[in-house]
């Protein structure tokens, strides 16, 4: 019998199926005995092109890394409108994938991706300016906004149950039945309104760093 042309395996499948499983199911479902179903292959296969489960976890979040938006820091832009489109953007991407930013929130580690993203964002800082060291806190501070604001809705971590919030109890929460319909609208604008805080405390400090020179 011939063999086939092409590969039944590659390490891109196997984080395309691998990323389908934490979208619908979470991290817990991704197992090599669960990918190997999946992909109609022997578990032992996966070990070919991964030789552990966070590999490929790894993986499936440098998969997510890249979809980000770099292009504004290649001089197109200052740093704060450059900050602004590359927050949106990184949203944006873990918006689509919510279930692999705790992946993410562990740093980018060796993942080429995440590398490259921290790279651009300190790179475009200290160009613009800012001491290493600032550049450094404000690439923190970004990614714990933008991944924190992706790990879950405050708008719909209320119930649609007017009784619930009873003015007995809670005299300020009369409305708070009505957020989780409004889930989206209420956490895009709770996003883009800390973003511009952020960014305005920052446009302050850059102001007074600039004064001293």
């Amino acid at each position: 019998m011939a063999r086939p042309r092409k590969p039944l395996l590659s390490r891109d499948r196997i984080v395309e199926v691998a990323g389908a499983l934490v979208d619908a199911e979470g991290l817990e479902a991704v197992s090599t005995r669960r990918l190997a179903a999946a992909l109609g292959v022997s578990g032992p296969s996966l070990y070919n092109h991964f030789r552990t489960k966070d590999e490929i976890l790894d993986a499936v979040a440098d998969s997510v890394s890249a979809r980000v938006d770099l292009s504004m820091f290649d001089g197109g832009q200052d740093w704060r409108g450059a900050l602004h489109a590359w927050a949106h953007s990184y949203r944006d991407a873990l918006a689509d994938h919510p279930n692999i930013v705790p992946v993410l929130a562990r740093g980018p580690g060796r993942r080429p991706a995440g590398l490259r993203l921290a790279d651009a964002v300190f790179g475009a800082m200290t160009e613009a300016g800012w001491s290493p060291a600032q550049a450094t806190r404000i690439g923190a501070l970004m990614r714990y906004f933008i991944l924190g604001s992706a790990v879950a809705s405050f708008a719909r971590g209320f119930v649609d149950d007017r009784a619930a919030y009873d003015p007995a109890d809670y005299p300020h929460l009369g409305q708070a039945h009505l957020l989780a319909e409004r889930g989206r609208e209420v956490d895009e604008g709770a996003f883009e309104t800390g973003l511009a805080a952020l960014l305005d405390g920052l446009a302050l400090q850059y102001e007074a760093l600039k004064g001293t020179v």
